[in-house]
């Protein structure tokens, strides 16, 4: 066990010479949990916290503004219960009750006030409500008291400041070999103020007395280096309450994106007294305000708005996330899907840099203020190292325009279009072997660059890793589409595309699909099967995955290999009874909670059971949006990244996987597939 540098605490800052570590405690080299953690937000802004709202510093536990935490610990205490820490007299105490997730933006936190003179009933509840806007944080206290007399409760509230990044938050061995500088905050107009970055600011300010009571205390915080505390005394009266306010309001033009306005979706799915309808209700509306409280946009651009790929790691625009979140979503929300392409379209590459794995016409992979360090590299703050982007790109809009996206959009988006297909053509085959592949020559990029890019991901059958340019099943099926309906909508399009394009696109997907036929399909005892990849040396990666599945329906297998695709998917070595495992059990290096190998991922089982629902396979995407609303149940209608792969055989409900994302966009979208092939949408 490895320590950090220790950070101050504002848990007893009526010390003034002696403090209270409160540093992140954290296994070396271990990413931190978040599966026992509450979390407020509105994307570019998250709080996380313990369950009873208390943030201490440890592992993910802070506020954040886009990838900077600006606060690291805040709690909220009885003041006589602290002061009288150490003494064996009785004082008012908080218990913690349950919290009530009311929906992404708010959480209420409760604890039972005890004292010496009160009943045995929990008559004197606090109740904090945090809520994330897309500037600030608040949190309203009420004293709610039921008892037949009034009621006091002092309480000294405090936080830390802090500087880190969601590097170092994510990879404790960063903030081990440089702790985060931490801002002095000063005092200025009756608030706390602290720097965020270079131009960023942070505004903390505190209300008291409101309610059926009154209230009095500090409502000017004191600051002591990055140490702010406040104090506030609530008095409610006989079957009364009394309230009391603070809000950080945090500003930082370096963060690249702003919250979108929220919008509210009209859902068709009522009422009903099947428990299964029910469940799918419950899960459409859990997922669908998850998905509008991650929705960013470009600043002073609502034509540009996406959503976040998941909180708390990739909150930010990711174009393979946030394009497959908006292609699940369609039959709800057309408009994301055309914000979605118009984000990215506007920021499509137009040259060669090896140093971000930019190329004309490329869909980026991820934008960040400050980039992304990792142990085994560093992403710039726009990377572009992916392969599987720029046909998802394409096909997102082919399909919103199937969904009735006005036409004049496919005018507006002709240029990235052609721009698109024409990276398809120029930039993905580079042995000329007809398939796209890829590797990163920057040599501090992206070991691997489709959705599933762990290092350790693309696995033989014997569990050994794949080497060298890698061409992924699921890209191949990707690529074939794209090619065949960017042709399509060039021919459809006002605006005439130069040098036969479309003629070209079908040559290249005809030479693609022979090519994959003639070195894809592999045979185990079980019977044939796509592999998972080519490696460098152009030999099958015959390890069985998930990946097979986003085959389906891309025109690239004919009806009789979706069949023998589908057969796979729904075997027990695939199957867990929650979702399509991303690596069979009988790999060699399968493990149900590794990363890519062998856990369920939310966005896979959804995308596989729609594929299978466009093939006219619906009994069997029944059985898969009947697993994961199983799955659902266990997360409280808030399907995360990824949870394990034990069997439901082995297990009554999912284990979590104890780093993934929550909420995460293609994991709530995926809602929309499940609540379809149940016959809710």
């Amino acid at each position: 066990m490895s320590t950090p540098p220790s950070s101050p605490s504002p848990s007893e800052p009526r010390r003034s010479t002696a403090r209270p570590q409160s540093a992140a405690r954290q296994v070396e080299g271990h990413q931190p949990f978040l599966h026992d953690l509450a979390v407020v937000l509105r994307a570019p802004l998250q709080a996380w916290s313990a369950p009873d709202g208390t943030i201490t510093g440890v592992g993910a536990q802070g506020i954040y503004l886009g990838d900077t935490r600006v606060v690291s610990d805040l709690v909220c205490e009885v003041e006589d219960a602290a002061e009288a820490a150490d003494e064996d007299e009785e004082h008012p105490a908080l218990s913690p009750l349950r919290a009530e997730t009311r929906n992404a933006r708010e959480t209420v936190f409760r604890g039972v006030v005890t004292a010496p003179d009160l009943p045995g009933d929990p008559l004197v509840v606090l109740e904090r409500t945090r809520t994330a806007s897309g500037c600030g944080i608040r949190e309203t206290l009420r004293l709610r008291n039921d008892d037949d007399r009034p009621r006091t409760l002092s309480l000294r509230l405090g936080l830390v400041t802090d500087g880190a990044t969601m590097s170092q938050v994510k990879d404790p061995r960063l903030m081990l070999a440089q702790a985060p500088d931490r801002p002095a905050a000063r005092i200025r107009d009756g608030a706390a103020r602290w720097p965020i970055g270079e131009r960023g600011e942070t505004v903390l300010r505190a209300s008291i007395g409101t309610g059926t009571g009154t209230g009095t205390g500090t409502t000017v915080p004191e600051a002591d280096g990055p140490v702010i505390t406040w104090r506030c005394v609530l008095e409610a009266p006989a079957r009364g309450t009394a309230e009391a306010d603070w809000e950080l309001a945090l500003t930082d033009p370096d963060v690249p994106f702003e919250a979108a306005e929220p919008r509210r979706l009209p859902l068709a799915v009522g009422p009903d007294a099947d428990p299964e309808r029910r469940a799918v209700r419950d899960l459409l509306v859990r997922s669908l305000a998850d998905l509008d409280a991650l929705r960013l946009q470009v600043p002073g651009d609502p034509a540009c708005s996406f959503a976040a790929a998941g909180a708390p790691w990739f909150f930010t625009l990711f174009g393979r996330d946030s394009l497959i979140a908006a292609s699940l979503a369609l039959p709800v929300d057309v408009a994301l899907a055309e914000g979605t392409l118009r984000t990215l379209a506007s920021m499509q590459g137009t040259r060669t840099v090896t140093d971000t794995a930019e190329q004309p016409g490329k869909i980026l992979h991820e934008v960040r203020a400050q980039g992304m360090e990792m142990a085994e590299g560093h992403l710039p703050p726009v990377y572009f190292g992916t392969i599987d982007a720029t046909p998802l790109w394409i096909e997102l809009l082919h399909d919103a325009l199937e969904a009735g996206l006005d036409p004049a959009v496919l005018t507006e988006l002709h240029p990235q279009l052609e721009a698109a297909a024409r990276w398809l053509l120029e930039h993905t085959d580079a042995d000329g072997d007809g398939l796209l592949e890829y590797i990163d020559e920057s040599g501090h990029g992206l070991a691997n660059q489709g959705w599933k890019d762990s290092g350790d991901s693309i696995r033989c059958a014997d569990g050994s890793l794949a080497t060298g340019a890698i061409a992924l099943a699921e890209v191949q099926g990707y690529a074939y589409a794209a090619a065949l309906h960017a042709a399509d909508l060039l021919e459809r399009s006002t605006r005439p595309s130069a040098d036969e394009l479309p003629t070209r696109l079908r040559d290249f997907a005809s030479r693609l699909r022979a090519a994959f036929h003639a070195r894809f399909w592999c045979e185990d005892e079980r019977g044939p099967y796509p592999a998972l990849a080519l490696d460098g040396a152009e030999r099958p990666v015959d390890g069985v995955a998930s990946s097979m599945g986003h085959l389906l329906a891309t025109g690239l297998l004919d009806p009789d290999q979706e069949r023998i695709v589908v057969g796979r998917l729904m075997d027990r070595p695939l199957f867990s009874g929650f979702g399509i495992r991303t690596l069979s059990t009988d790999n060699g290096g399968f493990g149900p909670l590794r990363y890519h190998g062998g856990s369920v991922w939310t966005h896979d089982t959804g995308y596989i059971l729609r594929g299978m629902l466009r093939a006219g396979f619906e009994d069997e995407a029944r059985v898969l949006a009947r697993g994961l609303l199983r799955a659902a149940d266990a997360f409280d209608q808030r399907l995360p990244e990824l949870f394990g792969g034990q069997s439901a055989d082995e297990v009554s409900a999912p284990l979590p996987y104890p780093a993934s994302c929550r909420p995460q966009a293609w994991a709530a979208a995926s809602a929309v597939p499940v609540a379809r092939a149940l016959g809710a949408l």
